[in-house]
């Protein structure tokens, strides 16, 4: 007979008697440390590093973090200023502000003195915008009212003025310019043609072209030097009108030399000449800008340089016997403003 006939294994520990039901799973009533509540977190404040932080450490993370925001800070600062000169470089150079010169060419005046006619007299309009020059040459025998003296040629408002007062002379020229055209000038540039040919020397003289024969020479190219220069701006071979063709046309000439990078180191020999034989009361801030507009038209044409026609006047002689231009206001007065904006 076997011993192990009805012999059966006693159950693993947990193990289930699969002829017993199951026993319900009773709950785990035991306190859970892991289940408990737990008091909330406060968020970590993040703060930038500060020098504090960093003292006697350099790591590789702080420097990153300081960095780009310091690099910003610091491109804003010198990018800034610059901005901020360039815009104001820019609104004094551009800005339409009005720029009107009058430029008066006095001859033979007694030592020690300026009385003298302004022989030369030349209306300029300066516009900084568009780059141009507006120049209008004005017979020195027109008659007109002097403002104070009657009626006389317009020549003769300087002299009268420097003989009631020294430096009265530009004061009524320009009294008689702003009562007679109607332009807003305040502003002369006087040149005393004693001293006129020093400066076209010290500038290495002045090449003029011609496109007809006038003032002795033919047409071409020629190389004047000072005395030279200012026979022909003083010659009236003709009449008056060509006379001021002349001067515009050295006016021109002289702008073109200033381009040529060659004679830049004549310009300060040059400016010492200048100081001699002219005076101005244009204030040194507008100087730069006049300059500008100047150098903008001679490179981009903008020069507009004009005579009264021949039409606007009218030859007459005083009961004095004195030659004299009488002025046509009705075709002069149009003229005035289109280059001058006269109202």
């Amino acid at each position: 007979m076997d011993p192990y006939e009805n012999y059966e294994p006693p159950l693993r520990p947990g193990a289930e008697d699969p002829q017993q039901p199951a026993a319900p799973v009773q709950p785990d009533t035991r306190p859970q440390p892991h289940l408990r509540p737990q008091p909330a977190r406060k968020p970590t404040e993040v703060r930038p590093v500060t020098s504090r932080d960093l003292a006697g450490h350099t790591t590789l993370d702080a420097t990153r973090a300081q960095r780009p925001a310091a690099d910003r800070r610091r491109g804003c600062l010198s990018v800034r200023p610059l901005l901020l000169i360039i815009v104001a470089l820019t609104a004094y150079l551009l800005t339409p502000l009005p720029n009107n010169l009058l430029i008066m060419g006095i001859d033979r005046t007694p030592d020690g003195t300026d009385i003298g006619r302004s022989d030369t007299m030349i209306l300029v309009s300066a516009r900084p915008l568009t780059g141009r020059i507006e120049m209008l040459s004005i017979p020195r025998d027109l008659w007109v009212p002097i403002p104070g003296y009657g009626e006389n040629r317009i020549n003769a408002a300087h002299a009268f003025g420097e003989g009631a007062g020294r430096g009265g002379g530009p004061r009524l020229a320009l009294e008689t310019i702003r009562a007679n055209f109607r332009v807003n000038v305040n502003h002369y540039l006087r040149i005393r043609l004693a001293g006129f040919p020093a400066v076209v020397d010290a500038l290495g003289g002045v090449d003029i072209t011609l496109d007809a024969p006038t003032a002795g020479y033919p047409a071409g190219t020629h190389h004047l030097d000072g005395t030279q220069a200012l026979a022909f701006v003083r010659d009236r071979t003709g009449d008056d009108f060509f006379r001021m063709a002349h001067g515009q046309l050295f006016i021109v000439s002289i702008g073109k030399k200033m381009l040529n990078p060659l004679e830049w180191l004549r310009i300060p020999g040059a400016m010492i000449a200048l100081a001699e034989a002219v005076d101005t009361n244009l204030p040194m801030w507008l100087w730069p800008r006049y300059a500008f507009v100047f150098l903008r038209a001679i490179v981009f044409d903008g020069m507009h340089a004009l005579t009264l026609p021949r039409e606007a006047v009218t030859p007459w002689v005083t009961g004095g016997g004195a030659y004299v231009l009488l002025p046509n206001w009705n075709l002069i007065l149009p003229l005035l403003q289109e280059m001058f904006g006269i109202f």
